[in-house]
Parts: structure tokens; sequence; C-alpha cells
């Protein structure tokens, strides 16, 4: 039951793939452990410089000869005036002062084409490190790049959250969709429809997309043990993709004060929001998103806002200050466990054959 096309594409032993979290979380350690324990470690490149990106492959690969991934970003266009710039600046000025910072006006703009430019050098470091599988979230890359990637013989996996995405997916040559639900941690991948409308959850989503597409359908949003990887190959996916139940673990570069927060939290406690970084996403309700909530509309769109928030995030994490820092969590917290990785990945497994 748990050997399937999946497993043989991915040359892994367990169909579980460790969430790529974007931000530090996917430390070496971590992404190794998960490899050599039969399931897929995956780095979360979105944030990071080709250089940065490359250094941490070379470690991966002294740590594990099994296979690993990497997941980008691909770029999106935006639209940000300089006005929505200030607006934002002022709203979180208030929130600056508390944390004895500089408060800001301006702020310079990066070009669309200077992302694109580092998301090119990104997927060269993919290709010249040969590194076996690549994921993509917030979009499919261009035809060219595909093609590319697919001549150095490397997976490519895309990430959905409607039906229509997961299709694009496969029209565009993925061999692997992930179909995120509502109730993933943190930003998920929708790139069609509005955040708004994709909110569907996983155990319906999961039916839909399966009968939808041909190729190998991972499920990804709530999943922290084995039931839920029962409950996911039962609706027809043919793995999991796991991101708050790795968070936790020892090996994972999450904050101390993130993983305190997630392992006594309640499932009510988590939502949505864009006040961090411009998109979307789910985490712990604390007091910097209730304090930016009536400013949410107003706020400029991703990366800008994540770029504007950035002091406080990292002056919060420095002062063990959980009120300002962003505590993304999918919807399952209370299933969350502080353990190793290679502990919470035995206990899936017994879980789900049991």
């Amino acid at each position: 039951m748990l050997n399937n096309n999946l497993t043989e594409l991915l040359k892994v032993e367990y169909p579980i793939i460790q969430a790529p979290m974007a931000g530090g979380v996917t430390t070496s350690n971590l992404v190794a452990e998960v490899s050599n324990a039969g399931c897929l470690g995956m780095i979360g490149a979105g944030y990071m410089t080709p250089i940065q990106m490359g250094a941490q492959i070379k470690e991966i690969k002294e740590l594990t000869s099994n296979p690993f991934g990497v997941n980008l970003f691909v770029p999106n266009e935006f639209n940000v005036t300089e006005n929505e710039v200030k607006t934002a600046n002022r709203s979180l000025n208030p929130i600056r002062q508390q944390l004895n910072l500089q408060p800001k006006d301006s702020f310079e703009i990066p070009s669309l084409n200077d992302i694109f430019e580092t998301f090119i050098e990104q997927i060269k470091v993919v290709i010249e490190e040969k590194v076996p599988i690549c994921s993509f979230t917030f979009g499919i890359p261009s035809k060219e790049m595909i093609v590319e990637l697919k001549q150095s013989n490397i997976i490519l996996i895309g990430t959905a959250t409607t039906v229509r995405e997961a299709i694009e997916n496969e029209k565009a040559g993925m061999d692997i969709v992930v179909v995120q639900g509502s109730e993933a941690g943190g930003h998920r991948g929708n790139f069609i429809n509005k955040p708004t409308e994709s909110l569907i959850g996983l155990m319906s989503l999961i039916p839909q997309v399966v009968d939808n597409v041909r190729i190998p359908v991972v499920a990804a949003g709530g999943i922290m043990d084995g039931r839920g990887l029962n409950a996911s190959l039962c609706l027809g996916a043919q793995g999991v993709q796991m991101g708050t139940a790795f968070l936790t673990c020892f090996e994972s570069g999450a904050h101390k004060v993130h993983k305190e927060a997630i392992l006594n939290a309640s499932e009510d406690q988590t939502v949505l929001t864009r006040s961090f970084s411009g998109k979307w996403a789910r985490g712990l309700e604390n007091k910097f998103i209730l304090e930016m909530q009536k400013h949410e509309q107003l706020l400029p769109d991703f990366p800008i806002q994540n770029t504007l928030t950035q002091d406080i995030r990292k002056t919060s994490s420095a002062e063990n200050n959980q009120d300002y820092m962003s505590l993304w969590s999918g919807q399952s917290p209370r299933l969350a466990q502080c353990q190793t990785v290679e502990l919470l990945i035995k206990d899936i497994i017994a879980g789900a054959k049991k």
C-alpha cells in the first residue's frame, strides 16, 4: 500500500514529502534526516540567493546519499505604488516604535526583472548540482525552463489549490502535483483564482483532482500522522506532504518560540492573514495580526510587504517575542509533537500500517 508510482518516481521508501518551508526551517540536518529515513527531504529555497542555495545543496549531499529536492517560488507580477508603500509603513511604524526600531517612510521597490533573474540563477544551480527533484510554488515555470530541467532528468513537482490549477500543472509537464487544502500552514501555492476563492478543504480537493489528472497526486494541508496519510491514500492520493509536523521536530530551524506556540495551540487559533507578506497565509493569531487587521486590504502585494515587515519579524525573533513573529501553522496543531525526524516518520508509518 505504501509503495506506488510516487515512491518509484521519487526513489523513496515511503510516500511522504517534508514540505519545503522557506525562511530557515529546512536546515540541512532536517532535509538529510528526512531523506535518510526513507522519505523525501526538501529545501525551502524561496528566499535564498543562488549562492546560499548551492552551499546548502552541497552540505546535504555530505549528510545523505538519498534523493532530496529543492522548492522555488515562481515570480509573479506585482503592482505597487510608492503611495501604497508609504501607507503600509505608516501602519507599521507604531509597531516599530514598540520594538525600538527606526520608523520608515519610503522603500526602493525591486524590479520584477531582478526577481526573475534570481529565479533563473536558482534554476541553473539546481541543474548544475544535479538535484534530482525540483518543486514549484505560486505558479508554473516557463515551457523553456521545464524543457531544460527535464533534459537534465529532474523530476518536477507542481503545486495546486484547485482542480483547474492541477490540470494546468499536468498540461505544463509536471510529473507530480501537490494539492494544498485550505488547512495548510503558511503560504499556499494558488496562482489562478484569488486566494479566497481557492480555500477548498483537502478531503474535498483530493478526489476531485484525482478524477481529473493522470499524474500522481500528493496531499498537503493539516496532515500530521498515519491517519492523515491513510485518509489521503484512500481518497486516491499517492502520498502526502507535511509541513507543521516537521516544523516542531528537533532538527527543524524554526525558532523555539514558534515551535512552543504550535505545541501549545489549539485548532481554532490559526487564521488567514496577508499582513506579514502581502500574500494570504495561515498562522497562529497574535498581536501583529490583530493590530494590522484594519489595514490588511491596503497593504502592498508580496514580496513588497514581506520585505517591509522584515525588520519587525527579525527583531521579534531576536527578542523571543511572539507578538510580532509570523507563526505559520496548519490547522492541526494539537497533533504536533516535539521529537526527532526519525521518530516522527516511524510513528507515521506504524500508525498507517496499524
